[in-house]
């Protein structure tokens, strides 16, 4: 039972992800497509260079030039014409200002018939940018949200007022051109001018927002960075447009159609979630327990993105802390799992894309000798997993819409 458990899971996901990357997407957003003047190709995020590829395939000669940056270890080979740079993430350094720098040199004195086409996936927080205070105090203020728990909209808020490129900035720099936007959505709910910080869309949040959550988690920043977070960001942005082409709404959905095509009745929890990822994963154990013995094959699932707030020295991420929370409250059952994964294909600072537990997953813990209590308490999901198989690796994925968890029932 736990093998055929742990290979429906397994298969659940690597189908959802598959029909979210965003191959066929860009490619029928551009195939037929043609625009006035030159085309420059700017693409930033985790899926970035697989957009980018597909982009310069179906564009062929009427490509002009582009930039991508994306995160290490994600650009697979060459695209003609196209030059690619790896940064950072989710911690920006100076090899992700270079390849912003690139971007922007590309599209210094753009005429108004020309076009940019601009890839946008999550990450892109990280990737694109251009800071206007000194990289180390970026990297700071970014590492001070992360440990506080600061969801993805409240980072956001304060990165676009840190940065030249953000928060609309970079469609006003590539004015009086044309700004296309295809947008890989990794914010639940889609905010555009939150996804990767709304380089080319007018922002929405304001700088009493921004100063609220640096109140709020005492936040430590300096006076030129308090100047940058009360300085209005563009508000209108005529030369912009937008389309989205993927979200964690269409992973859900894949991954529904994948668990009935395995005998599973789906049921979609959320699409929305958001909460500590500890606690996320006690839920699902909850709702494991209660239909354990109704002996129907049932899949529970949740999309979104959890939080962490950090103490102690562990390794993980909120993909594998969740699913070594959830372990906790199906001891015991043989015909429970929860598997939970990003769909980028990593997990915090490290080479997992998320964490898979079952029935047994607590007694081989306490096998092995380790403290579920104290591997818990300390965040180190990923040597508890990678202790017991829990480990769920994929490698980059090629997209970037949140993380799904999928609880089953055999």
């Amino acid at each position: 039972m736990k093998k055929q458990l742990r290979r429906d899971a397994e298969t659940i996901i690597h189908r959802a992800i598959a029909e979210v990357k965003p191959d066929y997407a860009v490619e029928k957003v551009l195939k037929g497509r043609t625009f006035p003047g030159k085309v420059y190709l700017v693409a930033a995020g985790k899926a970035a260079w697989k957009m980018a590829d597909t982009a310069a395939r179906t564009m062929g000669s009427t490509l002009t030039a582009g930039v991508v940056v994306t995160k290490y270890g994600h650009v697979e080979h060459e695209i003609p014409g196209v030059t690619c740079y790896e940064g950072g993430h989710p911690v920006p350094d100076e090899q992700g200002v270079k390849g912003t720098q690139a971007a922007l040199d590309l599209t210094e004195n753009l005429q108004a018939e020309d076009t940019v086409l601009f890839l946008l996936s999550g990450g892109g927080s990280a990737l694109f940018e251009k800071p206007l205070i000194p990289m180390e105090e970026l990297k700071d203020i970014t590492g001070q949200m992360l440990a506080a728990g600061c969801d993805i909209v409240e980072i956001n808020t304060v990165r676009k007022r840190l940065s030249a490129v953000k928060g609309g900035k970079f469609a006003a720099w590539c004015a009086p051109a044309r700004v296309i936007s295809i947008v890989l959505s990794d914010v639940l709910g889609d905010p555009l001018d939150m996804i990767a910080s709304g380089p080319t869309v007018p922002d929405r949040s304001d700088c009493a927002r921004a100063l609220d959550v640096i109140a709020r988690y005492g936040l430590r920043i300096s006076d030129r960075a308090k100047a940058c977070l009360q300085t209005e960001t563009p508000r209108a942005l005529p030369e912009s447009e937008t389309q989205i082409i993927g979200s964690v709404r269409e992973l859900c959905r894949a991954a529904a159609d994948a668990c009935q095509e395995l005998g599973y009745m789906p049921v979609l929890l959320t699409d929305q979630l958001c909460c500590e990822a500890k606690d996320a994963g006690s839920f699902l154990s909850s709702i494991l327990k209660t239909h354990a013995t109704q002996g129907k094959k049932m899949a529970f699932l949740a999309g979104g993105e959890t939080v962490v707030h950090l103490s102690g020295n562990g390794l993980g991420g909120r993909n594998q802390e969740m699913a070594l929370s959830a372990a906790q409250g199906i001891a015991g059952l043989p015909n429970a799992a929860v598997i939970c994964v990003g769909s980028d294909g990593t997990d915090g600072p490290t080479d997992a894309a998320g964490g898979y537990a079952d029935g047994d997953t607590l007694a081989s813990l306490a096998e092995k000798g380790l403290s579920y209590a104290a591997m818990i308490e300390n965040h180190d999901a990923y040597h508890a997993l990678e202790a017991v198989d829990g480990l769920i690796k994929t490698g980059p994925t090629g997209t970037n819409v949140n993380d799904i968890a999928v609880a089953l029932i055999g």
